[in-house]
């Protein structure tokens, strides 16, 4: 007989069956959308990314000083 799961993975066990639900639902959603508007979303997200790097790479380069 398996043992059952300790703390932390029995922890991730119950979020995980939590979060299927909405995960399916979003994906059905997703799938769901016109090619547009999925276009629209992945310029969106690709904006947010870049602009996080500029934000990190502009944070490295002030290290060290004082501002």
């Amino acid at each position: 007989m398996a043992r059952p799961p300790r703390g932390s993975a029995r922890r991730a066990l119950a979020a995980g069956r939590r979060a299927w639900p909405l995960l399916l639902a979003a994906w059905e959603r997703w799938q769901a959308l016109p090619e547009e508007d999925k276009e629209r979303y992945r310029r969106q997200a690709r904006g947010y990314a870049d602009r996080g790097r500029r934000v990190v790479a502009d944070r490295r380069g002030r290290r060290g000083r004082i501002t």
